[in-house]
């Protein structure tokens, strides 16, 4: 069983990532949607490879989280309120976003913020700029991840930011990749070909199910990928979130009757980011992944931005543990 933490601010010193090693973590991801490899240079050769290498871990597995296609709100000034019923501009004039949202988003589509947190309906479109009602409210956040509802994106596998990163990863001990919204298995053969053409055909592709088209064709994505990622955040804005638990046993089902290894996460321990104790569901639910035949499980914002990364990943290995016991 792996054990992965992302690194982010509360990780940057080097006392917290050898606890972290000493709770039990074996691997790190980079969340590249919110700075380069290149930036986590420090973070990386002065923290995180001596620190692995001191825990006898100099195996350690890290993970590179690529953009992909996913969709992003840009750059924001400062945070800004969005109030239930109320209305704001997506687009020219308003709040940044890609220029794909405002191709396919249309007249009564809605559209997900930040894991469902916030909730926008469009009440006008123009090729520029749309009108949005704020269905469910609260604060928005730069760089956070958008989805519109039901529609598909057509965009490339990797960006060319991607393409930068990966060229990198050989300096960095890069292990595995996260491919992000993975569509077909079109879109890891072309990550598998970057990768071979830089010498990297020892990386692992971890291919993020995310929405319906990779639901869809999850079997032949099985096929090119070493290892199927149930990226629950994103998957659960593509349908009623009442329906997830059951897609998640599916995609675990599936992966144990072709032996592919899986990896859960998305709010595994999400209460820790403010609080040192999980609640009582997220404790049951690491147990039942483990139960499902998950081979890692992978902590977010509760080591990237919470208050409690150590207790959260001393949390995350316990109650694995106490799960292998009853595998």
């Amino acid at each position: 069983m792996e054990y992965y933490a992302t690194l982010g601010d509360p990780c940057a010193k080097r006392d917290i990532i050898d606890k972290l090693f000493q709770a039990g973590m074996t691997g790190a991801r980079i969340n590249l949607s919110h700075t380069s490899l290149a930036q986590c240079a420090p973070l990386l050769q002065e923290l995180f490879w001596p620190a692995a290498r001191q825990a006898g871990m100099a195996e350690a597995h890290l993970i590179l989280d690529l953009q992909g296609p996913e969709l992003r709100v840009g750059d924001l000034p400062q945070l800004i309120p969005l109030r239930e019923g109320g209305e704001v501009l997506l687009g020219e004039g308003g709040i940044p976003v890609p220029q794909t949202v405002l191709h396919i988003a249309k007249r009564g589509c809605q559209i997900s913020i930040d894991d469902s947190s916030l909730l926008l309906e469009v009440k006008r479109s123009s090729p520029t700029v749309l009108l949005c009602r704020v269905v469910r409210g609260g604060p928005l956040r730069s760089k956070k991840g958008l989805s519109v509802l039901g529609a598909e994106v057509d965009a490339p596998a990797l960006t060319q930011a991607d393409r930068g990163n990966l060229a990198q990863a050989a300096r960095f001990g890069v292990t595995h990749i996260l491919q992000p919204f993975v569509r077909s298995r079109q879109d890891i053969d072309t990550l598998r070909g970057v990768l071979d053409g830089l010498g990297l055909e020892k990386v692992q592709i971890m291919a993020k199910i995310e929405n319906r088209q990779g639901l869809d064709r999850l079997e032949e994505i099985m096929e090119a990928a070493d290892q199927i990622c149930i990226a629950r955040g994103d998957l659960g804005n593509s349908m009623p979130l009442w329906e997830l638990p059951a897609v998640q046993k599916d995609i675990a089902r599936r992966c144990r009757g072709r032996g592919k290894p899986f990896c859960l996460v998305t709010q595994l321990l999400w209460s820790m980011e403010q609080r040192p104790v999980p609640t009582r569901a997220e404790v049951s639910d690491i147990y039942n992944g483990v139960l499902d035949g998950a081979s890692s499980l992978m902590l977010t914002g509760e080591t990237a931005a919470g208050k409690w990364p150590i207790q959260s990943m001393e949390y995350l290995v316990r109650t694995a543990k106490e799960a292998l016991r009853a595998v």
